[in-house]
């Protein structure tokens, strides 16, 4: 997956085994980058994505 790669580089995310069984997270969370591709498929995805986690904003 080519997003999760750009992601991982910029340190954006990254996978541990010892966090969620090596899901790959946003630094510094424990949500998953699936969640992130979970709300854009829903109309308010974005928006309501960082609603839901604002923590998550750099």
């Amino acid at each position: 997956m080519e997003i999760e790669k750009v992601l991982n580089e910029r340190n954006i995310i990254h996978a541990d085994p010892e966090i969620m069984s090596g899901v790959p997270v946003f630094v510094g969370s424990r949500v998953p980058l699936q969640t992130l591709f979970d709300y854009l498929e829903e109309e308010d995805g974005l928006e309501e994505f960082i609603g839901d986690f604002p923590y998550l904003k750099h």
